[in-house]
């Protein structure tokens, strides 16, 4: 590709799924810039934007042009003040950034939770339920989509349901310690593997390439929801140990439809809880999972 053609993305809040993003981008030969505090955790190869997203000021290295602009920030903590922050003021600063460059992104996506679903009661979900969330996670999340859909960037969220993966084994440490949940009422639960995580948004921006149409929102999660109880006996048993502890989820009990994002061509890695887990059993040899 000459300079002029090659395309440039830019990861707002490049952290766990921001960098496995960057590197199958890369893998493309798509030129990446990474925005976070810390630049020195950024993949090789990925062009260092050194900012925080809290600061109204535009990053010196912040680039002109930008084809795709992808904002999957993580919030500090889980409070209001920490989501409204990440989420909400962080986004506007990169609209503003943005609308200072000399060409306007071809599409924006903004990597959203499907806690903004308030069901609770293992109802089936789409992305035409109702949303009417609870929780400030949920409604702050909602404020962000609907802050980024008025801009004038086409845009996608996507409705990512819980991550796991590398890095990502708070059950699996769970499991080893005998805590697992009640089998009622039943919590139905919706994951995604984190590779999935960035293999939706590398899809979905070579979809846009491609001239085909997406959608404003996507539900983000594997094939399978699963009730938590069924989810932590599996664990237990792949990990030889007992379950002694059961506790009641505090967790909302939905289960989420992947329809419209299959519809796109998207073929999951790890359609479901347990080929993602056996492969990160596989790797850990059942031995690294509480590092």
């Amino acid at each position: 590709m000459t300079e002029h053609n090659e395309i440039r993305v830019v990861i707002a809040g490049c952290g766990d799924v921001g960098c496995e993003l960057a590197r199958i981008l890369l893998a493309d030969k798509v030129k990446v810039w990474g925005l976070r505090r810390n630049i020195e955790a950024l993949p090789a190869g990925v062009i260092p934007v050194k900012a925080d997203l809290s600061s109204p000021h535009k990053p010196v290295d912040w680039p002109d042009r930008i084809d795709y602009l992808v904002y999957c920030a993580a919030a500090n903590g889980h409070s209001p003040e920490a989501y409204q922050q990440a989420y909400v003021t962080g986004l506007q600063h990169v609209l503003d950034w943005t609308a200072e460059g000399t060409q306007q992104p071809k599409r924006m996506f903004f990597t959203s939770s499907t806690g903004v679903y308030h069901q609770s009661g293992g109802e089936w979900v789409d992305e035409t339920s109702p949303t009417q969330p609870e929780s400030f996670s949920g409604t702050i999340m909602l404020e962000a989509e609907n802050l980024l859909r008025q801009s004038a960037i086409p845009s996608t969220a996507v409705r990512f349901g819980g991550i796991y993966g590398p890095g990502r084994q708070r059950m699996m440490r769970q499991a080893l310690a005998g805590k697992g949940y009640a089998d009622t009422p039943v919590s139905w639960s919706n994951r995604i593997h984190r590779d999935d995580c960035a293999g939706v948004l590398r899809h979905l921006i070579q979809q846009d390439m491609a001239g085909h149409s997406l959608d404003s929102c996507y539900i983000g999660v594997d094939d399978c929801p699963a009730p938590l109880h069924e989810v932590m006996q599996w664990l237990t048993r792949q990990l030889n140990t007992e379950i002694t502890e059961r506790q009641q989820s505090s967790r909302g009990s939905k289960r989420c439809q992947n329809n419209l994002l299959k519809q796109t061509g998207y073929q999951f890695r790890y359609p479901d809880y347990k080929a993602g887990y056996a492969a990160l059993l596989a790797s850990s040899g059942n031995s690294g999972v509480c590092e």
